[in-house]
């Protein structure tokens, strides 16, 4: 009868903890609820978020003329973050599949 050496012991533990962890964490990723607002219908007001944009970069403008660069960088990161907030509204109601 041969015995297993202790190297090969080893990794076949090692082995089988890795498939036991990585089910387990693909079981809990498979039946974790999906992100929602609460169940609220989320509406985006476009015109006013663009209109909220061009304010914040107007603001940056001065600031940056004003010689206050710190804070017209924060400005133009909300800025920024606005308008990737109105891409992915855009984006969510052309990809809108209303038969699912």
């Amino acid at each position: 009868m041969m015995y297993a050496t202790p190297l090969r012991r080893t990794l076949t533990a090692l082995t089988a903890t890795t498939l036991l962890a990585g089910g387990l964490l693909l079981g809990q990723t498979v039946t974790a609820p999906t992100a929602t607002a609460a169940g609220k219908k989320i509406v985006c007001n476009v015109d006013k978020m663009r209109q909220d944009s061009h304010a914040l970069r107007a603001k940056a403008d001065k600031l940056q003329h004003l010689g206050a660069t710190a804070e017209a960088r924060k400005a133009r990161g909300q800025a920024d973050a606005l308008d990737r907030r109105i891409r992915s509204c855009i984006d969510a109601d052309d990809n809108h599949k209303p038969w699912n």
